[in-house]
C-alpha cells in the first residue's frame, strides 16, 4: 500500500490534533506516495533504528519521539539528526512521529504500560481530555490483588523491556499497593493531579531531576516508582521517585534524591536489569 495510505490509517487512531501545542508529529520525511511493505517501530529515532531499518529493508520507520522536535534551519549531513535525515532519504525510507496524541488516544501508550505492569480492569486519565474523559493523558487502574511495593517494582519489572538501569523505586517497600498510576512519558507534570487521585503508587518513565523535591515540598504521603526509558542513551540514571516527606530533624528521617545523588538510604532500591 502507499505511505499516504498509511498515513490516513496512523492520523485516524492518533488525530495530529491532539497532540500537546509544542510536540512535533506525523511525516517527518518520505514521498506519501512511495509504496511501503515492511514497517519498523521503534521509541526514538536513532543512528541504530536507521541502522536496523536499512539491514532490514524496511519502507517506513514509526517512532514515538520526534526527531525534530524544535525548529531547525535546515538538515546537513554534518549534523547527527541531519545525517538521519539524509540516510534515510537516500534509502527511501520514511520516517513518521507519533507522539502526544498517539499518548492520550484509547488505546494508547498508557494503556500499553498499565497493562504490562499488570493493572486489570477499567482505566481511566489521570487528566481527562476536555472533548472526551475516555481519553487523556496517563491511566489509573487497579491491581487484581494488593501486592507490596517491593513485590510490584519485581513485577513492573518483569513486565516492561530491560533497560540499563532496571527499574527504581522508593518508599516503604512493605507499603500495600493496589491503585496504580501510570504515565509512559515523564509524568512529572501530572504529579498534583495524581496526588489528588489518591492513588498508592506511580509509575512513569524518566521524570525530571526536580520531580522528587517538588513531591517532598507537597508532603507527599504516597509511594512512587518509575522505570527508565532508554536502554543506552541516557548519561544518568533514573529518578528514583518520591518518597512521604518527614522532617529531617526527626530519627531515621527519609528523603527523596536525585538520578545524580543517589538514595541516601536504604528505602530506596532498583531491580537489576535482565540479561
Amino acid at each position: 500500500m502507499r505511505l499516504s495510505q498509511v498515513i490516513a490509517v496512523l492520523d485516524d487512531l492518533y488525530p495530529p490534533a491532539w497532540a500537546e501545542s509544542w510536540d512535533a508529529v506525523g511525516l517527518v520525511c518520505g514521498d506519501p506516495g512511495q509504496e511501503v511493505r515492511r514497517v519498523l517501530l521503534a521509541v526514538d529515532p536513532v543512528a541504530a533504528v536507521v541502522d536496523e531499518a536499512l539491514e532490514w529493508g524496511a519502507d517506513l520507520v514509526l517512532t514515538h519521539h520526534p526527531l525534530l522536535l524544535r525548529g531547525v534551519h535546515g538538515v546537513p549531513a554534518d549534523t547527527p539528526k541531519g545525517r538521519l535525515v539524509h540516510r534515510l532519504i537516500k534509502n527511501d525510507v520514511a520516517l513518521f512521529t507519533a507522539h502526544t496524541n498517539a499518548d492520550v488516544a484509547v488505546p494508547g501508550v498508557s494503556d500499553a504500560l498499565a497493562r504490562a505492569v499488570g493493572v486489570t480492569g477499567g482505566l481511566r486519565p489521570i487528566v481527562p481530555s476536555a472533548d472526551d474523559p475516555r481519553r487523556g493523558l496517563g491511566r489509573i487502574g487497579a491491581l487484581p490483588e494488593t501486592l507490596t511495593l517491593a513485590e510490584f517494582t519485581a513485577r513492573a519489572a518483569a513486565g516492561l523491556p530491560a533497560t540499563v538501569w532496571g527499574v527504581r523505586a522508593a518508599g516503604d517497600p512493605d507499603r500495600p499497593v493496589r491503585t496504580v498510576a501510570v504515565c509512559g512519558g515523564a509524568g512529572d507534570s501530572l504529579l498534583d493531579d495524581v496526588r489528588a487521585a489518591d492513588v498508592d503508587v506511580y509509575l512513569t518513565a524518566d521524570p525530571a531531576p526536580s520531580a522528587p523535591s517538588r513531591c517532598a515540598a507537597a508532603r507527599e504521603t504516597r509511594c512512587s516508582t518509575t522505570s527508565a526509558r532508554r536502554t543506552s542513551t541516557s548519561t544518568s540514571p533514573p529518578t528514583c521517585g518520591t518518597i512521604p516527606r518527614r522532617s529531617s530533624s526527626r530519627p531515621g528521617a527519609r528523603r527523596c534524591w536525585t538520578r545524580r545523588t543517589g538514595p541516601p538510604s536504604t528505602r530506596g532500591w532498583r531491580t537489576p536489569p535482565r540479561r
